[in-house]
């Protein structure tokens, strides 16, 4: 068992190391004028303490000849649509209605706003996301270099709160520890994607070639599924750290956290086995080398050490802190409660994510 722990570990922090000097980066000084037309689309849905940030973000944009702002309130019952119509002037707003039988709300929200345009491309922003002002410029033109029909450029992800500190840093450092980001883009395998629904930009022949969002309608992880589908019919594209162009805080408390990710983590691993197997896999570098260690055995400070270094370099990488890395093992604690709860929930029917019953 500390064996496997330690090759493990060892892998993990090779991937991390591999993938910190060989994946894509986006950063502002790529931007170029871009002439095609683009559709910046933000659905919202109770966000008024983010409408005036992310429109703000958006309308400061620069390097687009033509874009346009599409905002879909999604029946929000806070003052979202008060400080929506203060941008009238600059932004289109659609209404939104609620979800036929078997979509989610969101992804019908994302569905109606890119029904709404025939822009070349199609930006999917959601409400919590800042923007640089050269970022859309700057993730179009990486597209356009590197040949890409669409890019998950992420976010760097701002945690404040304890829970926030221990759970947001797994997000980044969980593909960079797990996939080899440059050889998944040539091997074009669907459980090789990694994407970011935060942040997304779409060629929008490519989107409707795969029935857009209604080929995903009912999927929790509708990024992820959205980006398999694009790859399985051909299309190029995958993940971008964009920590220099973009940020974005989650979520602002605990509770709001921990909604957000049992809504989701029952899928996360594509089933019961597939959870039992990831759990396993995160016992062993999270758990197994602390408890190793602080038993005398060198083999476990090894394993430790080499997780937390990955932890901490992909931190330094994407944004992060990487002084959070030494409370690794805590955090995994966390994420197996919040597992359990997804799993619970799931079990229950009592999954829901702002207020709409989520499966």
């Amino acid at each position: 068992m500390l064996i496997a722990s330690l090759i493990l570990s060892f892998v993990g922090c090779g991937l991390v190391i591999i993938n910190s000097f060989s994946m894509r980066v986006i950063t502002p000084a790529q931007s170029t004028t871009i002439t095609d037309s683009i559709a910046i689309l933000i659905p919202m849905r109770n966000e008024e303490r983010n409408v005036e940030g992310a429109v703000a973000s958006v309308i400061a944009q620069r390097g687009l000849e033509n874009a346009s702002i599409t905002v879909l309130d999604d029946q929000s019952t806070d003052s979202t649509s008060e400080l929506l119509a203060g941008f009238s002037q600059q932004i289109k707003i659609i209404n939104g209605t609620n979800p036929p039988s078997g979509w989610l709300g969101k992804i019908h929200a994302c569905s109606t706003l890119a029904a709404s345009t025939e822009a070349d491309y199609l930006v999917f922003l959601d409400a919590d996301v800042r923007l640089h002002p050269s970022a859309i410029s700057a993730t179009i033109s990486s597209m356009e270099k590197w040949g890409w029909d669409f890019i998950s450029p992420y976010p760097r992800e701002i945690a404040r709160g304890l829970m926030e500190r221990l759970i947001q840093p797994l997000l980044q450092w969980s593909w960079m520890a797990s996939v080899p980001l440059r050889l998944a883009e040539r091997l074009r395998q669907p459980s090789m994607v990694i994407a970011n629904g935060q942040f997304m930009v779409i060629k929008r022949a490519a989107y409707l070639a795969i029935g857009g969002h209604n080929s995903i309608k009912g999927e929790v992880l509708d990024d992820l599924e959205l980006a398999r589908a694009l790859v399985r019919a051909g299309y190029n594209g995958g993940v971008a750290e964009a920590s220099q162009i973009a940020e974005c805080r989650m979520y602002e408390s605990s509770n709001e956290l921990i909604a957000g990710y049992t809504k989701s983590l029952w899928r996360a691993f594509g089933g019961v086995a597939g959870t039992l197997f990831a759990v396993l896999i995160l016992w062993l570098t999270g758990i197994t080398p602390i408890n190793s260690a602080s038993l005398g055995h060198p083999i476990g400070w090894i394993a430790f050490l080499l997780v937390m270094m990955s932890r901490s370099l992909a931190a330094a990488r994407t944004g992060g802190n990487p002084a959070m890395g030494v409370l690794h093992p805590v955090a995994i604690l966390a994420l197996f409660y919040l597992i359990a709860l997804s799993w619970i929930r799931k079990s229950r029917g009592t999954l829901q994510w702002r207020g709409r019953a989520v499966a």
